[in-house]
This record gives structure tokens, C-alpha cells and sequence, in this order.
């Protein structure tokens, strides 16, 4: 399973090329994104009809992962480990975090540098 982040999503919408090949083609095979990035990518939409509308079919292509209590447990544990190291990440980035673990998904993102400080999460690549 791979599962799409925020970000990727968006540079899908604006026709980035890389992010725009790599979606489409993961889109063929069944793509999925966290029911947090179709809230961050709404958030960002509001107010524009035309947006809605794109994020609103983007959607509907996607299956999309809720959170569940295992993958809210496991969020938990990845901003704790984090926080203890003296890093932080918000609180969407550990719950898209804990739901990828859940899933033992790959977590297609651009922030790889973000994201690769988190234990146990596997991480895509647009380039892969």
C-alpha cells in the first residue's frame, strides 16, 4: 500500500511534472491518502469553488485511511520518541505518521527529511 502525503497531492493538482507522473501512475494501481490529508487539503481549498471541486475528484479516486485507535496510539509514541530527542513535528505530520506505521504503508512525500527521523516508517520517493 502506498499513501500519498500533502504535499505530493498538491504538486499533483498544480501538474508538477514528477509528482504529477508518479501520481497518476500510482493512481492506476490504487492509491491511498489519510482522511488528514483530505482534511489539510480541504482546509486549504476553502473558499475556492474551483479548488473544492478538484480536491473533491482527486478524492474520490483515493482511498482514503481513517484514524483508528491503533494508529492514534502509535502517533502518540512517535511525538513522545520525538520530543524526547528534541524534535518536533506537528500534530497532522504524527497522526499521518501513526496511521502510514498502522498500515505498514509507504508513505509517498517530498519531506523526506521531515519524516525519516520517525522509527518504523517507510518512506517513498517521487523519483522511485
Amino acid at each position: 500500500m502506498i499513501i500519498a502525503d500533502t504535499d505530493v497531492l498538491i504538486d499533483f493538482l498544480k501538474g508538477d511534472g514528477r509528482a504529477a507522473d508518479r501520481i497518476e501512475l500510482e493512481l492506476k494501481q490504487g492509491l491511498c491518502t489519510t482522511v488528514v490529508t483530505a482534511f489539510e487539503l480541504w482546509n486549504g481549498a476553502i473558499g475556492s469553488l474551483r479548488r473544492e471541486r478538484a480536491i473533491d475528484i482527486l478524492l474520490g479516486a483515493l482511498k482514503i485511511i481513517p484514524l483508528d485507535q491503533n494508529a492514534a496510539q502509535i502517533a502518540s509514541k512517535v511525538r513522545y520518541d520525538l520530543q524526547k530527542k528534541g524534535i518536533t513535528i506537528g500534530m497532522a505530520d504524527s497522526l499521518i505518521a501513526g496511521i502510514c506505521i498502522s498500515e505498514r504503508a509507504i508513505f509517498l512525500t517530498r519531506k523526506t527529511k521531515h519524516f525519516n527521523k520517525i522509527n518504523d516508517l517507510f518512506l517513498g520517493s517521487i523519483d522511485s
